[in-house]
């Protein structure tokens, strides 16, 4: 049976998802597109998306009015929250604050021959403004925030260090809370690093993938436009 457009847009989309979803390969991808796109019939379609399961297959349905929450949440649905914690305590040891936790307005670290971690990029926040102290002795403080993060870093070090580092900063977010890190490291450090979740850096190769498979399928519908004048020349004969 003659297969129409729609349904050579279906199998393309099949494919498209099994690219981004790591089961097919760029070249592979690309032959079975482009065969997809001169297919003719139901039996020239079907070869070609018969070890690939149906669009979302994969992918568990998401609830509508499901809040998202972490890095894929907006910035308002994080703030106002009931606290979680507000300090961490570590001697010869250690403390860590990650996941998916709410901040206090006040956070107070303190570390002493040992060392504490803070990790923002999934966290939710009390209010808009939060203040974080940092107090470490011969031991270490790792604060990591996301990009978009308003941050302020005013603290000490005393033979040791108090910094920020900025590799992957951006441009802080309007609506994002305002956070501001004090304190004071005497012989050891605290740092403060601007990093992307995973969450986000998936968000965003998802993102760019989608790109490239948009641009091949306008590329390969260009190609398909242009193949019936070349056969039959400028002057339609």
């Amino acid at each position: 049976m003659r297969a129409s457009d729609a349904e050579r847009e279906r199998i393309a989309e099949i494919l498209r998802e099994a690219m981004a979803e790591g089961r097919l390969e760029m070249e592979e991808f690309e032959t079975r597109l482009d065969a997809a796109y001169k297919a003719r019939t139901h039996g020239e379609l079907e070869p070609l998306v018969r070890d690939l399961p149906g669009p979302g297959a994969a992918v568990a349905p998401v609830a509508g009015g499901q809040p998202r929450t972490g890095s894929m949440a907006r910035w308002s649905d994080r703030v106002g929250k009931p606290a979680t914690s507000g300090g961490g305590f570590a001697l010869w040891g250690g403390f860590r604050r990650q996941g998916n936790w709410t901040i206090g307005r006040v956070f107070t670290a303190f570390a002493m021959w040992g060392g504490g971690h803070i990790d923002l990029r999934e966290a939710n926040f009390e209010t808009p403004e939060v203040v974080i102290r940092c107090f470490t002795i011969m031991g270490g403080i790792h604060v990591t925030v996301p990009p978009d993060l308003n941050v302020d870093v005013r603290g000490i070090g005393i033979m040791g260090g108090f910094g920020e580092h900025s590799k992957d900063a951006g441009i802080p977010a309007p609506d994002a809370p305002r956070v501001r890190i004090t304190g004071f490291a005497l012989m050891g450090g605290v740092g403060v690093e601007h990093k992307r979740s995973r969450a986000e850096k998936q968000r965003l190769r998802d993102a760019e993938t989608q790109r490239l498979l948009d641009a091949e399928k306008q590329r390969l519908r260009d190609a398909q436009t242009q193949r019936p004048r070349l056969e039959k020349g400028d002057d339609g004969r």
